[in-house]
């Protein structure tokens, strides 16, 4: 395995460092499937094709403004709410319209998050069909006890403090037993700052050119306790 020059690299985790963890958060995409699958792709498709048509403006262009959207407001859905007033309801269901398929059922993993101690939640700035979807196709839906979504964020994206703040209210996480992994180093910024474990999820033998460049920012920060390429083994060898 190979270490990329952007990730700095953490120890072994082992299971004394998750002894005190009973409230395990997941985020969904690149996350609890493994971002080589590219099912992410064909959303990102779907927005481009949203973006194209709301503005009239050819493909190309199109996902320029959905990549800038996306940085700047932590969703392209964010974005065109503040920017174009659009009703995200409509979004939502025309950007999750894909073939699930591409998901191969992960009883490994399955194994593993139901051999975790405590609650397992999904907090993704997906919506909850969309993780449902995935969950299910996965075949690891049952054993999580709720999806938080966007909506339930009140559309407000991971890494806002306020969204992550409902999320723990709503929840009532014990954020010092408590551990959240993650495929965008930024999002582990705030669950640190409140005493959580954190976990980068990232691609396959650490390689970094796969996403946009800024996707990688921020993954050689203190805020982030373990990296690890393959979550399945990680479980395991936490237990």
């Amino acid at each position: 395995m190979t270490e990329s020059p952007t990730i700095r690299r953490t120890a072994d985790a082992t299971p004394q460092d998750f002894a005190h963890v009973h409230t395990w958060v997941f985020d969904l995409d690149n996350t609890l499937y493994p971002r080589r699958t590219d099912l992410f792709s064909q959303i990102d498709a779907r927005m481009t094709l949203f973006v194209s048509e709301l503005l009239q403006v050819p493909p190309e262009e199109a996902k320029l403004v959905q990549k800038r959207l996306y940085r700047e407001y932590g969703t392209t859905l964010r974005g065109l709410m503040t920017l174009h007033d659009i009703e995200p309801d409509a979004f939502l269901s025309y950007v999750h319209n894909i073939d699930y398929s591409w998901l191969a059922p992960d009883p490994e993993l399955g194994a593993e998050i139901a051999a975790l101690p405590g609650r397992k939640l999904i907090f993704t700035n997906g919506d909850r069909p969309h993780a449902e979807r995935a969950a299910r196709q996965l075949g690891i839906f049952e054993h999580f006890e709720d999806v938080f979504d966007i909506v339930a964020a009140g559309l407000v994206p991971k890494p806002a403090a306020e969204t992550y703040d409902k999320f723990m209210a709503l929840h009532r996480v014990d954020t010092a037993h408590a551990a959240m992994f993650e495929d965008l180093a930024r999002n582990l910024e705030v669950p640190k700052a409140l005493g959580m474990r954190t976990v980068l999820i990232v691609p396959e033998n650490f390689e970094s050119t796969l996403g946009d460049a800024w996707e990688h920012e921020g993954r050689e920060g203190e805020h982030i306790d373990f990296v690890t390429d393959n979550l399945t083994a990680f479980l395991r060898q936490i237990r």
